[in-house]
């Protein structure tokens, strides 16, 4: 219970295609793949700060 089958990501498909037309939908994917590839990035930058032992100097 709770999967998307077949017949759903069908109905997705085509209200996507009638909400933003044939030509949008490869910019969008476009965009939405390098959104998440900064995000993985930026994440990983971060753990990398994390990893790294903050030196405090002494007044």
């Amino acid at each position: 219970m709770g999967g998307l089958g077949f017949p759903e990501i069908l109905v997705i498909g085509i209200v996507l295609i009638v909400l933003f037309g044939a030509k949008r939908i490869p910019e969008l994917a476009t965009g939405l793949g390098s959104g998440i590839k900064n995000f993985k990035k930026a994440m990983n930058e971060g753990m990398e700060d994390k990893d790294t032992p903050e030196v405090k100097e002494k007044k």
